[in-house]
């Protein structure tokens, strides 16, 4: 466990941070940018452990946001660093957790009447606030991608399934679906 002993260390006043390994890169570079946005998504999760929620989501609420945590680590590493083998990476079977979550939840759902709009009750509306968070991460690392960085392949399967824990999990705060605010197309709104 790293001890933090100062918080103000102006090694970034200059535009530029550190990744794990100790190499510098500015602070607009695009893996900054996606290890940045999954630290705002774990922000956002802590958000919603605040909310009123039904023990089965706030009980797993933390875990992910641990695993937000090393996910945004394994980010912050480049593939051929050698600190890639001292820290945790994402792997198959969280991303299967993730598969067994939605269907335990999506089991017990009304089921999906076309799009379905943000809200609902405060719950919901968080949860699909950390849904389009996620979705935003999922972006930024396939833009690191495209930049010809080298990424763990289940870093992005973890981010689309937990996008759509998200969605179930929002379904389910809004009376498993009874509630839910479903989109009405312009002709059809008065």
């Amino acid at each position: 466990m790293s001890k933090i002993d100062t918080v103000v260390t102006r090694g970034g006043d200059n535009g530029k941070t550190s990744l794990t390994d100790g190499s510098r890169v500015v602070k607009s570079s695009q893996r900054v940018r996606a290890y940045g946005t999954v630290d705002e998504l774990g922000s956002v999760l802590g958000l919603v452990r605040c909310e009123e929620l039904p023990a089965e989501i706030s009980e797993k609420l933390l875990r992910l946001q641990h695993e937000l945590f090393d996910l945004g680590s394994e980010l912050a590493t480049p593939a051929k660093s050698a600190m890639m083998g001292k820290i945790a990476v994402t792997t198959q079977s969280q991303v299967e957790l993730l598969e067994c979550w939605v269907e335990q939840i999506n089991q017990q759902l009304e089921p999906a009447q076309g799009f379905i709009l943000s809200g609902g009750n405060r719950a919901a509306a968080v949860l699909h606030l950390a849904r389009t968070v996620t979705r935003r991460c999922e972006r930024e690392v396939v833009a690191l991608v495209a930049t010809g960085e080298e990424i763990n392949p289940c870093c992005l399967k973890y981010l689309n399934r937990l996008s759509d824990l998200f969605f179930v999990w929002a379904r389910y705060c809004n009376d498993r679906g009874r509630t839910d605010i479903r989109w009405q197309t312009a002709e059809n709104r008065s």
